[in-house]
């Protein structure tokens, strides 16, 4: 008798979401393992969750000490091996598990149809030490037909051997050059003292080129006139007029190959713009049009950015001042929603809030400060709004917990009955009103257009006239539009139906200038990106657009060690090109890697045979003279510089890995301060705060030479026993309260608040034999009570210090950031028993109840099961 094999297959999705869709289109049998996987008589599926393994270098070739050094570089290991990640590590061993089992006889890689799903597969499966068979399957749609038609169609995973090479090809490399890349350009800045973190990578360092290049283009921008010429046209049958504007219809799009600044309607010599109003002038013509219907969807809800650039495009508004308004109306008007968000979306559980929030408003009258449309409008649109949250109950655009990271998007609060709104100035009314508007226009269906364009011709010349109809207002009602209701502005006149001549009836020949180029914004620099051959993720946007600083100096460094081939975005394309190739087996995997460790060893041997003062750029003045001669201060690639030569003064341009920008450098020798700057790092690689002061030297070596120092607050007891020191004036200065130590008043100084008694003066007499008394003075620590004024990069302001001093604890403060998380939390500050600082968090009590609640009833609802059963059983 035939045995029956019990052997199943085991599928490896790339997401939790897909392998239940899997599961759903093969069979209904499936038992659910929790939330590991799903298995039959014929199939085990689980999935992956994104990557679970990252490539380390081997132990034989790790580098433990000395990584930021030119000694060990370049770092080109003969194999990769590799890493679990650990946030995702008990997944990989949960799938490692399925994969050793020994009724699993066949793997089904069923990641993601492309690159990253094979790399993702393929790293599973090597670490898993498998040499079990691999199909493939390769969806083009998750439909229950699509994917039971790829099941029919499994592919042998040897097909997939290019595809594969490809992807482990394009890892590879990364790592081969963001690694020594970024440690080699590390070790070229720091060789003379400091620690200064050069990152760099295939895709950020190219995005960086973009930007820089953009700048260049903008410092070097010469502005040309060009002439326009606008006519209006008269319609014979009806006498109404309508304008249009001249366009060359021969003018091709490639012609802006050339000359960005080429356009179809843009005449570069004047005499011809004359003739041509000259040919026109007085003559019959005709006119035909083409119209097509246009949808526009509402703008999302706004977070702090768009915010900020809505204020500034509508009001001028800075983004500091914008900010510095919100939070105005999110900690004193208490009628906005936590600013500082990154996020435009709201919590999926969020809609019964919203419509309570409607109701908030109709319940509060008090608007007096606000436009009468705009009130009009929240009381009549408010049941029909309720309406429209629960038709958006499921848009993600809205409501999408996915992309709402520590904060959700900003949108009004329900106003506290007795609150007036006729307490805001008219700043925040405009900003509050940005918001409401938003938030209300959010929930409307899109609006719709009938775009027409109208084509003039007479003579030879031709006229292109373009006129909007606002046919459906959808969320511009919020704005003030109704259906149908146009400006006279974006409105043609109609054309006659049978007779559709016209005439010129007047030209205007108009004097323009072209402009520099737009720097770049988020949208527009991953659009750049995108041409270039590859698509940016966040955090290689964040690091592009984070500094323009930092990328000029980067730049500079590549240019001037002649590494051409990390400063030309064209590289990531070229990759992509060459990586194509390996997928079609075009290239072999070892020839690519081959072109690779050459160039990672020509970009280590360029920055280790350099020398650093020949490194050229184009470097500014500052416009603060120098402060030791009064010469001009240079800016330099590594340093400040007087251009005096007979003058020492110099500063340099990095501290503690961090760019001090020109206009820093002015402020700092202008006040001799510069007061809590961010965003240092040691040489460790920890971040850490302080306050920099320019002094003068006191070493016999380098008397009177200037030098940036540290100033961290707490370490003023280094020099308060020095001869020199000069304890702080407080004679002018408004105590904040009584120390908890000694009762004695605490001040504010430059980077901490203090007791007064930290600070006393103690004199002494001494004799010696033969000789007259001396007198000498000591400053003297009767009480330690000291804090600084940033703590987790919180500023701490002298009203927060008050509150800590008579209450024991300060208001709720919500922009701490943990050193181990790098995550923002609110907390509040309070004095334990021996005065010493500590955290108290919030606990939001009425969940905790809730929550208790929920548990209460739970077990209620199981004794009552519990009883039924045994009811039934008796």
């Amino acid at each position: 008798m035939k045995k029956i094999s019990n052997n199943k297959k085991l599928i490896i999705a790339e997401k939790p979401s897909v392998a239940s869709d899997i599961a759903k289109a093969l069979a209904n049998d499936f038992t659910k393992h929790g939330t590991d996987y799903f298995e039959n008589d014929n199939y085990v599926i689980s999935s992956a969750i994104g990557h679970l393994l990252e490539l380390v270098c081997p132990a034989d070739y790790q580098v433990i000490r000395g990584k930021w050094t030119f000694t060990h570089l370049p770092v080109i290991p003969p194999h990769f091996d590799l890493q679990p990640i650990a946030k995702t590590e008990p997944r990989l061993k949960m799938l490692n598990k399925l994969i050793n089992r020994k009724d699993i006889d066949c793997i089904i890689n069923a990641c993601d149809a492309g690159r990253e799903g094979e790399l993702i597969f393929h790293y599973i499966y090597q670490y898993s030490k498998c040499k079990k068979q691999v199909q493939r399957l390769w969806l083009q749609s998750m439909t229950k037909q699509a994917i039971c038609q790829g099941f029919e169609n499994l592919r042998d995973g040897s097909e997939m051997q290019n595809l594969t090479d490809a992807a482990v090809c394009r890892s590879e490399s990364d790592w081969l050059v963001g690694i020594n890349g970024t440690r080699a350009m590390t070790a070229f800045n720091s060789k003379t003292g400091g620690f200064y973190l050069t990152t760099v990578g295939r895709v950020q360092t190219p995005t960086l080129a973009i930007v820089v290049e953009r700048e260049n283009k903008i410092k070097a921008f010469q502005k040309q006139t060009y002439y326009e010429i606008e006519t209006q046209f008269k319609i014979n049958a009806n006498g109404k007029i309508y304008s249009g504007k001249w366009f060359d219809e021969n003018f091709k799009k490639s012609d802006k190959n050339s000359n960005e600044h080429l356009k179809a309607e843009r005449i570069w010599d004047k005499k011809i713009a004359e003739q041509i109003i000259k040919e026109i002038s007085g003559k019959n013509g005709s006119a035909e049009d083409s119209s097509k219907l246009e949808t526009r969807i509402s703008p999302p809800l706004f977070d702090l950015t768009s915010l900020q650039r809505e204020a500034n495009s509508k009001f001028g508004f800075s983004a500091k001042n914008t900010l510095a308004i919100a939070q105005k109306l999110y900690e004193k008007h208490k009628i906005l929603t936590y600013p500082r968000t990154d996020s435009r979306c709201l919590p999926e559980d969020y809609v019964n809030t919203v419509k309570d929030t409607l109701q908030k408003f109709l319940e509060n009258n008090n608007f007096e400060n606000f436009s009468p449309f705009l009130v009009e409008k929240i009381q009549q649109i408010q049941q029909k709004n309720c309406q429209m949250i629960s038709k958006n109950a499921n848009n993600k655009r809205i409501f999408n917990n996915a992309k709402i990271s520590d904060h959700f998007a900003i949108i009004p609060t329900p106003p506290n009955e007795k609150f007036k709104f006729s307490t805001l100035d008219e700043a925040e009314v405009k900003i509050y009103e940005l918001v409401l508007k938003r938030f209300l226009a959010v929930f409307f269906p899109a609006a719709e257009f009938l775009v027409t364009q109208r084509i003039t011709s007479i003579e030879k010349h031709k006229f292109k006239s373009e006129g909007k109809i606002l046919k459906v207002a959808g969320w511009l009602s919020v704005y003030g539009k109704d259906d149908n209701n146009n400006d006279e502005e974006n409105l043609l006149c109609e054309l006659p139906d049978k007779n559709k001549n016209v005439s010129e009836n007047s030209s205007e020949l108009k004097t323009l200038e072209t402009k520099p180029p737009a720097r770049f914004s988020e949208a527009t620099l991953l659009s750049a990106m995108e041409g270039a051959g590859k698509m940016i993720d966040d955090e290689e946007l964040k690091a592009a657009m984070a500094g323009r600083g930092l990328a000029f100096l980067l730049m500079t460094l590549l240019k001037g060690l002649g590494i051409s081939e990390l400063v030309q975005p064209e590289l990531t394309g070229e990759w992509e090109f060459k990586l194509a190739q390996i997928e079609q087996g075009k290239l072999s995997r070892r020839e690519f890697m081959q072109n690779i460790a050459k160039m990672t060893e020509k970009i280590v041997n360029q920055a280790k045979s350099f020398e650093m003062d020949t490194i050229p750029g184009d470097f500014g003045t500052l416009q603060i003279p120098c402060p030791k001669c009064g010469g001009k201060v240079l800016e330099k690639y590594r340093n400040y510089q007087c251009e005096n030569k007979n003058c020492d003064f110099s500063l340099p341009k990095i501290l503690a890995s961090r760019i001090m920008e020109p206009a820093e450098i002015e402020t700092l020798i202008k006040d001799k301060i510069l007061p809590d700057v961010v965003g240092f790092r040691s040489r460790l690689g920890r971040k850490f705060n302080a306050t920099i002061k320019l002094v003068q030297s006191d070493d016999e070596d380098s008397k009177g030479v200037f030098k940036a120092e540290f100033d961290f607050g707490e370490n003023t007891n280094n020099n308060e026993n020095s001869a020199d020191f000069t304890p702080p004036d407080f004679s002018d200065k408004t105590p904040l309260g009584k120390c908890p130590k000694c009762q004695q008043n605490v001040y504010e100084t430059d980077s901490n608040y203090v007791c007064e008694n930290r600070y006393v003066k103690v004199e002494k007499t001494t004799k010696s034999s033969g000789k007259s008394a001396k007198t000498t003075t000591k400053i003297t620590n009767k009480c330690d009570f000291q804090f600084p004024k940033l703590i987790l990069q919180q500023p701490i302001d002298s009203k927060q210090i008050s509150l800590l001093l008579k209450n024991n604890k300060t208001e709720l403060l919500h922009d701490f950031i943990s050193t181990k998380t790098k995550r923002k939390f609110s907390a509040f500050l309070k004095l334990d028993k021996n005065a010493k600082l500590e955290f108290e968090f919030n606990k939001p009590e009425k969940k905790e109840k809730s929550e208790k609640s929920e548990k209460s009833e739970k077990s209620e609802k199981t004794e009552k099961s519990t009883k039924t059963k045994k009811t039934k059983e008796e």
